[in-house]
Order: structure tokens, then C-alpha cells, then sequence
């Protein structure tokens, strides 16, 4: 059902935080093509600045193909606490405006000012007016999407980025749902970015003209989000209480394999993947599980629970490679793997999104 009250959303999201973070503590870095990371063999990207971008370097890239990309690469060891203290200042900018705060890591937040706590006319001028507030405060740019529901805040803070914001209004939402590909939705990763362009979805336009049986037919429980997201729908409200109990990543191989050493350079970019978010959230997990899906689709999973968060990325790494090896010699083909970590905190109990403390 509508909304009896259109929300008024701003996704706020910094531009290329850890780096931008470097870039403004060291005047040498500015102008430079920077990432936050290792460059170690085994390293990953953590973040990369715009310049660096402009190369093709992207977080939860390998270290050895970013370097290969652009040779000029420098690599800054991450500071977590710096990054901590700056969103900690960010969020204090944000409770000016409004309680409906729901961060998603250290960088990003929802903000439901609809009850328009600074009295400004629109919403527009609120997400300026905070923009502006980072800016003076923190000296880093960061960039807002505003619409009537989460799902179409989030596309839009990435509408104008670096340094920009963007609104879709609710008489321009559904019809500039169709205009953009599929791959950028919201819940809509690579692997079903293919699977979607194989069906011959490619855009929102694409999407919204599959009925939903069709939608329930090739992707399950997930088919009601697509067709709504294709609406440009999303009821969800913000929300400052909501807790992630998890973070996982999962590939499918192109075959089904055998070898160990090809199964486990896939649990190793998984578990790359999944230390990329911890990092970024600041967020470390006791329990790491290890999903193996095999060519006849039958599907087992392995844990461990380790007494203490998984806050070293070596240590999941080899946690999740102890785990695949539990399995071996595989019965049949491996088509899937995927790396979780969850039991956040230090009692087991799930993390909150943002730590305010």
C-alpha cells in the first residue's frame, strides 16, 4: 500500500572516504593516484581515491592488478581509528537534522527528514545544508541522493558523485527506474546481473515488463523486491535500529572444479571480498562459514567459531581455506563457494551498523 505520508530520504555517502581521508591529512597525496591497502602480493584494495579510479582501481581489487593498472599507485596502510573518529563526527552532523538515522558502514547513511527538524523549505536544501556542514567540518566532499523511499535515495546519491547530489521526485520515479540497467539496483549483484541479461533483462524498462510468476520462476523469494524495485516501490523505513548479523560473498565458477587449487583461489577472493566490508565497516565476526554448492546442487556449509573477532585478514583467510580443505577430496564438481563471517561483537551478539560509541 502507499505511503499515507511521502518520506522525505537522503542517502548521504562520502566520496572515496579512507582515501579522501589520506589525501587530506597528507598534502603529498592529493592529485596522486592513491589506495588504502597492502600492496603485498596477497594484498587487496581497501578503497581508492578518484584519481586512482580513473585507472580502473576499485576496492576488492587484488593489489598486484592494481599496481599493473596504474604503476603509480601508492598505497596508504589504513588508518581504522582516524576513519572511526571522522564518521563519528559525521553522524553527529546528521543527528541535527533528524533521529531517523540508518548508517550502512562508516561512510554511508539513510536519513529520513521528513519531519524537517532544521526547518529548511525542501529537502534539497537539507541534503545541502548537511553536505556543506561535512565539508567545513571534516574538509571531505560528500555526495546525496534524496527521494520518497531508500531504494531510489541510494541510485540517486550516485547520480552526481564526486561532490554532487541528485533527487527523483515522486513524479519522475518509476519512469527513471526504466532508463538504467538492472546492474545497479540495489540487491542486484553481478552474479544476477548475468543471469537477468541472459533472460534478456538489462534494464529497469526490461525488468518491469517480465510479469511476477515469471520473476518467481527464475529468482524465488527475491522476485516481489525486483518487481517492486522495477516500480521504483520500496516501503522500508529508515531504520536506527537495525543490526547486521552477517556479511558474506559467494561466486559461481564458469565448471564445476576439482582442482584444489582453482576451488581455493575462489574461497580466497571471497574471503577478500568479505574482509574488504569488515574493514570497511569496522566490523570483525567470530564465526566464518564456508558455502560449498556442488555440480548436482547439493549444497553444505562448514563453521568455525574462533574465541575472538576475525580482525587479522590473513586469519580469515586461512580459516576459510582450513575449511574447504575439511571437505576434500570433493565428492563431485564444485560449481559454488562462498565465504560469512557473522557473531559480531565480543558476546556473540549481532554489531550495529555504525558505531556510535
Amino acid at each position: 500500500m502507499p505511503d499515507p505520508v511521502t518520506r522525505k530520504i537522503i542517502h548521504i555517502d562520502m566520496d572515496a572516504f579512507y582515501a579522501s581521508v589520506e589525501q587530506r591529512d597528507e598534502p603529498t597525496l592529493r592529485g596522486r593516484p592513491v589506495a588504502v591497502g597492502s600492496p603485498a602480493a596477497r594484498g587487496v584494495v581497501a578503497a581508492a581515491s578518484y584519481e586512482a579510479r580513473a585507472f580502473g582501481v576499485r576496492s576488492a581489487l587484488p593489489s598486484i592488478t592494481a599496481l599493473r593498472r596504474c604503476p603509480d599507485l601508492v598505497f596508504v596502510r589504513p588508518r581504522f581509528e582516524v576513519y572511526k573518529a571522522v564518521s563519528r563526527q559525521i553522524h553527529a552532523i546528521f543527528a541535527d537534522y533528524t533521529d531517523l538515522i540508518q548508517p550502512l558502514s562508516l561512510d554511508e547513511a539513510y536519513l529520513d527528514v521528513t519531519a524537517n527538524r532544521a526547518a529548511l523549505p525542501t529537502a534539497w536544501a537539507t541534503a545541502k545544508a548537511i553536505r556543506a556542514r561535512i565539508l567545513a567540518e571534516t574538509g571531505l566532499n560528500a555526495s546525496a541522493g534524496i527521494s520518497y523511499n531508500k531504494f531510489l535515495a541510494k541510485l540517486a546519491s550516485d547520480h552526481r558523485k564526486p561532490n554532487g547530489q541528485f533527487a527523483v521526485t515522486p513524479e519522475m520515479g518509476a519512469a527513471w527506474v526504466e532508463t538504467l540497467p538492472v546492474s545497479r539496483f540495489h540487491g542486484v549483484g553481478p552474479v544476477t546481473a548475468a543471469k537477468m541479461k541472459r533472460l534478456g533483462i538489462e534494464t529497469g524498462a526490461d525488468l518491469r515488463a517480465r510479469p511476477l510468476a515469471f520473476l518467481e520462476e527464475h529468482f524465488g523469494s527475491s522476485a516481489g523486491w525486483y518487481h517492486a524495485i522495477a516500480r521504483g516501490e520500496d516501503h522500508r523505513p529508515v531504520n536506527p535500529d537495525r543490526v547486521r548479523k552477517s556479511s558474506g560473498s559467494e561466486t559461481t565458477f564458469d565448471r564445476d572444479l576439482i582442482d584444489p587449487a582453482e576451488i581455493e583461489a575462489g574461497v580466497l577472493r571471497m574471503a577478500d571480498d568479505v574482509w574488504t566490508w569488515c574493514e570497511k565497516a569496522a566490523a570483525f565476526g567470530r564465526t566464518v562459514t564456508v558455502k560449498i554448492k556442488f555440480g548436482d546442487f547439493r549444497q553444505i556449509t562448514r563453521s568455525r567459531s574462533h574465541p575472538a573477532p576475525v580482525a587479522d585478514h590473513a586469519l580469515l583467510r586461512q580459516a576459510s581455506l582450513d575449511l574447504v580443505r575439511s571437505i576434500y577430496p570433493p565428492e563431485t564438481g564444485i560449481r559454488l563457494v562462498g565465504v560469512t563471517v557473522s557473531n559480531f561483537g565480543g558476546d556473540g551478539a549481532a554489531l550495529p551498523l555504525f558505531d556510535g560509541s
